[in-house]
């Protein structure tokens, strides 16, 4: 049963960015940057709220604050520093060769990331249900604007619609092998599940904070602001309820 529930919001999250994505393509280009830092700011709410409010709490129920929060720092770092190694390696120049073959590298880069999704949803549904709902909503809510960047990036780069919607669709679904291998290793070592909780809680914050607030802070209207804090203020009110049904 719980296998059935973490395959089917590991599709869900996959599948349902796509089909978020997708359906914004179809939106005309002064609506979709209207809807994109709305996404974004939901989607920050989720991650945080998922962090704080349900893995890191989880987490410490299951091991020591110490061991907790070492791992969650420790992830936020190595974060950064994978971050740091990819732009190095990509774009150390003016003009950077990655972005010529930037396709291929979007494509394998979201598979590996959806991969990792995948361990995510099933951690958090190994403790409980409303977590793994919880985490599962926040994959998807910070998925679809990520989403959408890809598919712009692969029609900037010759492919045509047709073909950027299936293999994006074809690299999301990593996040379905991701999950069940993880229900098995982690069903075997349940010692290793508040770590997996802990890294997965510095993930979803360093993504919230490292790459998805600073394009909010593009937008320095009055109006803007407030529509961006009480959408995140909403991102976090929804994992609260999840929450709380825990």
């Amino acid at each position: 049963m719980l296998l059935g529930w973490i395959m089917l919001f590991s599709v869900l999250g996959s599948v349902g960015a796509i089909a978020g994505a997708a359906l914004l393509l179809f939106f005309q280009e002064g609506t979709r940057k209207i809807l994109l830092p709305c996404l974004l700011s939901y989607a920050i709410g989720t991650l945080l709220g998922a962090a704080f409010l349900g893995m890191i709490p989880n987490a410490l129920e299951q091991n020591t604050a110490l061991a907790i929060s070492g791992t969650v720092l420790a992830g936020i770092v190595i974060f950064f520093v994978l971050e740091k190694i990819i732009i190095w390696r990509h774009c150390h120049e003016v003009e950077c060769e990655a972005h010529g073959s930037a396709g291929p590298l979007i494509l394998i880069g979201d598979a590996f990331h959806n991969f990792v999704d995948g361990f995510v949803i099933a951690a958090a549904f190994l403790t409980s249900v409303p977590l793994g709902i919880a985490a599962s909503l926040a994959v998807i809510a910070h998925e679809i604007p990520q989403e959408v960047g890809d598919f712009a990036i692969l029609l900037e780069n010759g492919y045509s619609k047709t073909r950027a919607l299936a293999l994006n669709t074809l690299s999301s679904l990593a996040t379905l092998p991701g999950a069940v291998i993880a229900y098995f290793f982690l069903g075997a070592t349940r010692e290793a599940v508040p770590f997996i909780l802990a890294l997965s809680a510095a993930s979803f914050i360093y993504i919230a904070v490292a790459d998805l607030v600073p394009g909010l802070h593009r937008q320095t209207g009055l109006k803007s602001a407030i529509r961006q804090i009480v959408l995140v203020l909403a991102g976090i009110g929804t994992i609260a309820i999840f929450r709380l049904a825990h």
